[in-house]
């Protein structure tokens, strides 16, 4: 499981002209699902976001986490993080898992995240084109893949 959490002021997601989601304060995570991701991804995934001190303390450092500014959080659904480029220049997504695997978990992830941070996270559309605006507050971008903790 691959997530791009990015820091933003706000952000928005809009389908077919309807906004869906906005918030302000708070992250916006581009969520790819792997075909060997499970419930323990998932649940370490969500876990480390929860926790991630990425928002500044009154001495602007980098020591609160999204529970510590009560900020908001938007999960998007995104196979492309799984892009494989090594071969000619089209990308494979032959590492993304299907849609019957990654709804489940995708759900799962944002009702775990959910219940770590006390608060509804709001989301994109499995699988919708979605036009997805946001202020990256920073820029703040961090990478968290679960098969790779560094």
């Amino acid at each position: 499981m691959r997530a791009v959490i990015q820091r933003v002021s706000e952000a928005s997601v809009i389908i077919e002209n309807e906004i869906i989601s906005r918030i302000e304060i708070g992250l916006v995570i581009l969520l790819g699902i792997e075909i060997d991701d499970n419930t323990e991804d998932v649940k370490w995934l969500a876990n480390k976001t929860s926790q991630l001190r990425i928002f500044s303390d009154i001495e602007g450092k980098m020591n609160n986490s999204i529970t510590d500014v009560n900020g908001a959080v938007i999960v998007v659904s995104q196979f492309t993080l799984l892009a494989k480029t090594k071969k000619g220049n089209r990308p494979s997504y032959i590492k993304a898992s299907r849609p019957e695997q990654a709804i489940p978990l995708y759900e799962l992830f944002k009702e775990e995240l959910s219940q770590l941070i006390g608060k509804k996270v709001q989301s994109g559309v499995f699988g919708a084109n979605m036009q997805v605006s946001l202020i990256n507050d920073g820029p703040v971008t961090i990478i968290i893949d679960s098969k790779n903790k560094e």
